[in-house]
């Protein structure tokens, strides 16, 4: 794997045990986040593209970020849960760059350790299972903004068990080997890795040796938006995150998302967000402390 542990940077979003009685049936579930699951009683599963998987109790089970999949209940079913995100500062996309095994066997104490997370993140747990109540922009600032608000000893501790439990599934990780289209993955590799700078799309086209119409074309088959849009809409949720949760000044951050226009990245993010930079501060920043 041709990552430095340095570039991980790693967030609890919601941590927490949930007890269900045929009750953990929800249908195309796709999240900026990656699950991971650790099974104590009863029997569900996970239907994705691959197939219907079934969840046993004594295992460990990961689903990464953007994979589309359903849960199925028809039973008792007993789960500890962790939803992790990566740190906008992050260096790594491994979860959205690698494909990692479904199941894995847990070590001896890692059941403690989850038990050990719930106790350092009370505030972490789900009030409702329903990914539609959690599973949406707005919750997911509000969740990263009470992570970085709490005592530092207690996400130190939590970075490090998260960092642990996803160990589990690193030794038989691989590289994603393709998407639908090759030349849309690498494009989209590229977004990612150059959000801070200007993407244009010409360049995209280019590295793909496909002519620009060609590209745009095949691009919103793929991801069912046009390449600026999805390049806009990109820089525009990180620029939400940082808002929500850095006392980075609004040029700055316009400057870190490849905008040299402030006048220009205020009327993207208000087209975008309805709000301009400064209130959507105003709305959601709470220093830390």
């Amino acid at each position: 794997m041709d990552y430095s542990v340095d570039d991980l940077r790693l967030l609890v979003l919601n941590v927490g045990y949930a007890v269900h009685n045929s009750d953990w049936n929800w249908k195309d579930v796709s999240s900026p986040f990656t699950r991971l699951y650790y099974v104590t009683d009863g029997h569900a599963q996970i239907r994705m593209e691959d197939g219907v998987h079934d969840l046993y109790p004594g295992k460990l089970y990961i689903v990464p970020s953007f994979t589309r999949h359903t849960n199925i209940c028809n039973e008792h079913f007993e789960h500890y849960y962790i939803h992790i995100y990566e740190d906008v500062q992050s260096k790594s996309k491994i979860f959205e760059e690698y494909e990692f095994p479904f199941e894995v066997a847990p070590h001896e104490g890692d059941s403690k350790l989850f038990q050990r997370l719930c106790e350092l993140n009370p505030k972490g747990r789900l009030q409702q299972s329903n990914p539609k109540s959690y599973d949406n922009h707005s919750t997911l600032i509000e969740n990263i903004r009470i992570n970085k608000t709490r005592e530092f000893q207690d996400i130190v501790e939590s970075r490090g068990i998260v960092y642990i439990l996803t160990s589990r599934f690193l030794e038989a990780a691989r590289p994603k080997s393709s998407s639908k289209d090759e030349r849309i993955r690498i494009a989209l590799n590229y977004i990612r890795k150059n959000i801070g700078n200007k993407i244009m799309v010409k360049e995209l086209a280019d590295s793909t040796s496909l002519s620009m119409e060609h590209f745009i074309r095949l691009f919103k088959k793929e991801t069912g938006e046009t390449p600026n849009m999805y390049i806009t809409r990109v820089k525009m949720e990180r620029a939400m995150v940082l808002l929500a949760t850095s006392n980075a000044n609004i040029k700055s951050i316009a400057l870190t998302l490849g905008y040299d226009d402030l006048s220009y990245f205020t009327r993207t993010f208000k087209r975008f967000s309805g709000v301009s930079p400064q209130r959507y501060r105003d709305q959601h920043f709470t220093p830390a402390g």
